[in-house]
């Protein structure tokens, strides 16, 4: 089930399965229209099980997965917890799934990577014919599925996407891409137009951008500095530094410049962070998954400082 309308959602940061259906449950209270879980689930533990434990402690809030990495996972076993999620909440799940990066699939898992596009391809082709049909019969190099579920269900499935190949193949065959840790001009003038010419191959209308976004109230002009180490080493990364590349920050790996934060995180005070998070709907983002950087001395206040704004941010975007 696709989201009816732009939303500006948040991405989940607690340490546990519990305090994870909690802190759901205190963006569901403040008015958030939809839950992210990232790629750690609740401190690492299983990201679909925690939603199941949200889902259910919560009555209208939507939940998106952002993302479930493919290599781990049969994409036969994924659909059937999306099915179970599905039952548990009827139209409020949201599945995002990517092949993730090479460092974490072979370092955690072992896994033979290899052309992680066609990886996620196929991943997208069996859970569509699952979905939509309820059973599948596919041969291709990563995956092999001969399966069938109970019944079809409507579920929004999503990928994720880095560079301009990965968005034009959410434009292909995906209901939203999803981003991470892209500079806003190169959402913009980079993944808009791929996912355009991925939808416009494929012959359909081109699916959404879910723009994922660090964000941070504070009346501090250093405070994003300050927490820059929660933004992780992903210039460290190569598919990384091949995007940052492209969006006009070849040097990225050597430090964060002080344009390149300004274009990858949203800060400021809550009206500032809501108008700007906002602005990237009507700049073409079908939605905005806003991710907290959090003040660890003062993490109570600074969540439900963040969980202001991006309820600010969805009324300015036509939440109501």
């Amino acid at each position: 089930m696709s989201l009816s309308r732009p939303t500006v959602g948040v991405s989940i940061q607690a340490f546990d399965a519990a305090s994870f259906a909690g802190q759901v449950k205190l963006a569901e209270d403040a008015g958030i229209p939809v839950a992210w879980s990232t790629i750690g689930g609740a401190a690492g533990a299983d990201p679909l099980t925690a939603a199941a434990a949200a889902l259910t402690a919560t009555k209208s809030i939507d939940f998106g997965t952002a993302i479930i990495p493919t290599w781990p996972r049969h994409p036969v076993v994924i659909a059937q917890q999306a099915l179970a999620l599905e039952q548990l909440a009827p139209g409020r799940l949201h599945l995002g799934i990517g092949p993730s990066h090479e460092p974490m699939m072979v370092g955690s898992f072992g896994a033979n990577w290899s052309a992680p596009l066609t990886n996620l391809r196929e991943y997208l082709q069996v859970i569509r014919a699952l979905l939509t049909e309820g059973s599948v019969d596919f041969e291709g190099r990563h995956v092999t599925a001969k399966a069938q579920v109970s019944s079809t269900f409507d579920v929004s499935l999503m990928a994720s996407a880095l560079r301009p190949r990965s968005f034009e193949t959410c434009g292909e065959l995906a209901d939203a891409a999803i981003s991470w840790m892209c500079p806003k001009p190169y959402l913009i003038e980079e993944a808009l137009p791929a996912i355009a010419r991925g939808a416009e191959r494929a012959g359909r209308e081109a699916p959404p951008l879910v723009a994922h976004v660090p964000m941070l109230v504070t009346d501090d002009p250093d405070g994003v500095r300050k927490l820059i180490g929660q933004l992780g080493r992903y210039a460290q990364v190569p598919f990384y530094q091949a995007m940052f590349a492209a969006a006009g920050y070849p040097n990225a790996a050597d430090g964060y410049s002080d344009e390149l934060l300004d274009n990858l995180v949203v800060s400021g005070s809550e009206e500032e962070v809501a108008e700007r998070l906002a602005g990237y709907i009507s700049d073409g983002a079908g939605h905005v998954l806003a991710a907290p950087l959090i003040e660890t001395d003062d993490r109570d206040a600074s969540l439900a400082r963040a969980f202001a704004a991006i309820a600010r941010a969805d009324r300015l975007a036509g939440g109501g």
